[in-house]
This record gives C-alpha cells, sequence and structure tokens, in this order.
C-alpha cells in the first residue's frame, strides 16, 4: 500500500484544505442573500429551493462519472477540471439576471463538486492508511470552511460593491487560486507518489457493490444526514428572516452554525480514531441533531446559538464519520474509491430532496417548522440504522472486494 514521505503529507493537507474551501461556496452564499436576490428576481421558495437541489443532485449523478473519469484520464486531470467548472460556474453569476442563469451556474457548481469528492477518499484511502480520520478531519473541516467563510462574508460583500452578482462570482477567485496550487505542484506530488494509484486486487474491475445491501445502506445513511445538512444550508437565514432578523443577523447564525461543523469536523474524527466501534458517536452526533431541530420549533430565537452550536455539531461529525465508517467497510483503497463514491453518489441523490421538500412546505404552510420536524424524525430513525454498523461484520459484507 502506498505512504507518503512527511513532506509530501504536509503538501497534500495544504491541497486537500485549499480543495476542500472551494466545495460549498456555491450554495451556502446563496441563502443569506437570499432578500436581495428575490428583489430582483422574483422566486418562490419551491423555485428557490432548486438552487441547492440542483447543484446537490449533479454531484449525486456526476460522483458515478468522476470515478471513471479519474480511471480513464488520472487524478490530477479531473481535480483540475472540477476546479476549472466551479471557478466558471462562479464567475457567471456576476452576469446573473434570471432564474435560469443561477440554476444553470448551480448545476455546474455541482458537477465539479462531486467530480473531487469521488477522488478525494481514494488518495487519502491510499496514502495514509493509518491516519484516514485525521486526513478526512482535516478534508470535511476545509468544507465546512468554506461554507461558513462564504455564509458569514456574503452580506457583507452585497452591501459593500452594491451587488449580490458580485458577492456570488468573487468565490471562482479561491478556485482559480486552488487550481494554480494545484498545477505548481503537479510535478512533485506526481513524482513522490506516482499519483495515480493502481490496487493489487484482481476483484477490482469485476465487484460491482450496487448488488450489496450493505452499500446501499451506507449509501441512504450519509443521504438522510446530509439531507439536514442541505436543508439547514438553504432555509435556516430565510426561517429566522421571517422571524425578523436582517440579513446580516441571518447569515452569521448560519456561519456559527457551518464554524461549529468546522470545529467537529476535527474533534470528532480525532476522537473516533481512539476504537473501531464508531456507533456510540454516530448516536452522540444524531442526538444532538435532534435536540437542534426540536430547538428550532420550541424556542428558535431565545436560544438560537445553542440550536445552531447542536445542529453544527451534530452535521459536522456526522458527515465525516458517515464517510470514515464506510471506508472502514473496505481494505483496498481502489474498492474503497469505488465504495465512497457509490455511497455518496446515492446519498447525494436523496439529499437533494430535502431542501425542495422544505420550500414546497413553506410555500403551502408559511413555515419550516414542518420541515424541522420531518428532519428530527429521520435523525431519530438514523440511530437504528448507524447501530447497525457493527466492526465485526464489516467482512462478511465486502469479502470479495479486499
Amino acid at each position: 500500500m502506498m505512504t507518503t514521505s512527511r513532506s509530501t503529507s504536509v503538501l497534500l493537507c495544504i491541497i486537500f484544505i485549499l480543495i476542500g474551501l472551494n466545495l460549498r461556496p456555491s450554495m451556502a452564499a446563496i441563502g443569506p442573500l437570499l432578500n436581495a436576490i428575490r428583489d430582483t428576481i422574483p422566486l418562490s421558495y419551491t423555485v428557490i429551493s432548486l438552487l441547492t437541489m440542483l447543484p446537490v443532485l449533479a454531484m449525486g449523478i456526476a460522483m458515478f462519472i468522476g470515478l471513471r473519469m479519474t480511471q480513464a484520464a488520472g487524478e490530477h486531470r479531473v481535480v483540475s477540471l472540477s476546479l476549472l467548472l466551479i471557478a466558471v460556474a462562479s464567475l457567471f453569476r456576476f452576469i446573473a439576471e434570471d432564474e435560469i442563469n443561477l440554476l444553470m451556474t448551480a448545476m455546474i457548481a455541482g458537477i465539479g463538486i462531486a467530480m473531487i469528492q469521488s477522488i478525494i477518499p481514494q488518495i487519502i484511502k491510499s496514502r495514509f492508511p493509518k491516519h484516514i480520520e485525521l486526513f478526512m478531519g482535516v478534508y470535511v473541516t476545509a468544507i465546512m470552511g468554506g461554507a461558513a467563510l462564504s455564509a458569514s462574508t456574503a452580506p457583507f460583500l452585497a452591501e459593500f460593491f452594491d451587488s449580490w452578482q458580485v458577492a456570488l462570482s468573487i468565490w471562482a477567485g479561491l478556485a482559480v487560486f486552488a487550481l494554480l496550487i494545484w498545477h505548481t505542484m503537479k510535478e512533485r506530488l506526481q513524482n513522490s507518489d506516482h499519483f495515480t494509484p493502481r490496487s493489487s486486487n484482481r476483484h477490482s474491475s469485476t465487484f460491482q457493490f450496487t448488488r450489496h445491501p450493505r452499500a446501499w445502506l451506507l449509501g441512504m445513511f450519509f443521504g438522510l444526514g446530509t439531507s439536514a445538512y442541505t436543508c439547514v444550508l438553504a432555509w435556516l437565514p430565510p426561517y429566522y428572516f421571517d422571524l425578523g432578523w436582517q440579513d446580516k443577523e441571518s447569515g452569521l447564525i448560519l456561519a456559527f452554525l457551518t464554524s461549529m461543523e468546522v470545529l467537529a469536523g476535527l474533534l470528532i474524527p480525532a476522537m473516533a480514531s481512539q476504537s473501531v466501534d464508531r456507533r456510540w458517536i454516530l448516536s452522540c452526533l444524531l442526538g444532538s441533531i435532534i435536540a437542534g431541530f426540536i430547538g428550532l420549533i420550541i424556542a428558535p430565537t431565545a436560544y438560537a446559538l445553542l440550536w445552531a452550536s447542536l445542529l453544527g455539531i451534530g452535521i459536522g461529525g456526522l458527515f465525516p464519520m458517515s464517510l470514515i465508517v464506510t471506508m472502514d467497510h473496505v481494505d483496498d483503497p481502489t474498492q474503497t474509491g469505488k465504495l465512497t463514491t457509490f455511497v455518496q453518489g446515492i446519498g447525494y441523490i436523496i439529499a437533494a430532496m430535502s431542501p425542495l421538500v422544505a420550500g414546497f412546505i413553506k410555500d403551502t404552510y408559511s413555515s419550516f417548522s414542518v420541515a424541522w420536524l420531518i428532519l428530527a424524525i429521520i435523525a431519530t430513525m438514523m440511530l437504528f440504522i448507524g447501530w447497525r454498523f457493527k466492526p465485526v461484520d464489516y467482512p462478511l459484507h465486502f469479502a470479495n472486494a479486499n
């Protein structure tokens, strides 16, 4: 199995951070700017939900394409193309004048995000087999950090430039910077790591995860957990708009929540490394999510920071832990990449529905409270699913993949 030198490990860690920072601003910056966008482009909440739903749906579909492209073209080219798509999608929002333009850029960004997310777990598994929790934590923390940064600064950028289009398109610069760093480090990475790892597993080309119920269960678990993330990302600021908060305040509460996700993304995987049995941690994270959603319904303004903290810790920890549990099932790096791609693909397709359903509920009942209640019930159901992930059973599910 491939290993890396310390200097290359640090380099890859920095690259993971730069890449991760680019994977959520295209979605996270929308919610805090919703009032400004609706002043220019009249949109129903159902249509607005498509700005989150479509990129997440594109992420799910493109997951399956990304791994095949990697096998054909190599990791470096696919990551480069992905960052380019994210940059172009953000840049074209500068001239956004109708919902069609916004929806198209959302889909393009989603495709770029998906292709990257289909590759990174395989890179981590192949290069850091003994430190998966640490590097997945760094990578996921960067993703959440990008969401926090964009959510908190979007309203201020819109006010400074007197344009919500600029506040959305300015993130193209971050993607271009990451692309330049990625290309600058290309030769060193390829020379030191033979950057496209190959599995020695003779079953690598024939093993099909689609035939295994456990792969579908992992995909459903990841998707239901990500539903909470996508729904909060899309609708937490509008929820507080309706309660009388201003754009900046609503953007900052989302930024605070995503900051707690960053903290959880760093700490929870590190805590999980102490035991191969992740079930108790999964249960605690889901309990935190349940309490957070119930709090949003009962006393949303009185204890807003408490509910945001509980949701941020729960969601921020559940995202990397869902992938870590998935990676625990298979030893071979190439097969790990295939399994995590399948799980994320199925999961994002499931998660894409939650913002649309919540938007429809808002248009129908003039409240997001019903959506929060549904998500709390889903998290309760996930408690029973998570308890089925017994490490002793892992070899039984994908025996031919290892």
